[in-house]
Formats: structure tokens, sequence, C-alpha cells
């Protein structure tokens, strides 16, 4: 699995807000509004990567959209373990 993916972005901003929110040597604005821009182009990229997979129904995943970890399906119902049904509700 590659390095650099979702969950790489989400901990970089997660580091950048904390370094904006540091007191004692706060983050320049510009600089965190550049990390922040990258960031939305990074996901935009992914949007289009998955429209991509739906559109031409591709089963091989992506590099970039990886879960952090796997859970597998409980066999008897195809769910996650501590799922025990998807109800799905309508607006009257």
């Amino acid at each position: 699995m590659s390095e650099n993916n979702i969950s790489t972005v989400r901990q970089h901003l997660l580091d950048t807000l904390a370094d904006l929110r540091n007191r004692d040597n706060p983050m320049e604005v510009d600089r965190a509004r550049a990390v922040a821009d990258v960031a939305r182009v990074l996901v935009d990229s992914a949007k289009v990567e998955v429209d991509f997979i739906k559109a031409s129904g591709a089963s091989g995943g992506s590099d970039f959209l990886q879960p952090d970890q796997v859970t597998p399906a409980t066999p008897a119902t195809g769910l996650p373990p501590g799922i025990t049904g998807i109800r799905r509700h309508t607006l009257k």
C-alpha cells in the first residue's frame, strides 16, 4: 500500500491545525491556507477517481483511497462485525 493516501492527507491537516493553534509559535495563516488548498485538490482528484471506478465498473480499488484497517465482513450477514442490519428510511 502506498504511504501517501487519504489517511496521510488527514494527518497533515490535523498537524496543520495543531500548528495554527500553537500559541508560542503559530503557523502562518497563508501557509496553512496553502496546505488546505493542496489537500482540497487531492480530495477532488480522489472524487474523480471514485467516479471513474464507478463508471468503468473497475474492481481494483484505489491506492489513494485505502481504509486504515480492513474489517472482514461477517459470513452470515455480509456486514462488518457489530452491524446487525441496515434500515432504509424514506421521507413521507
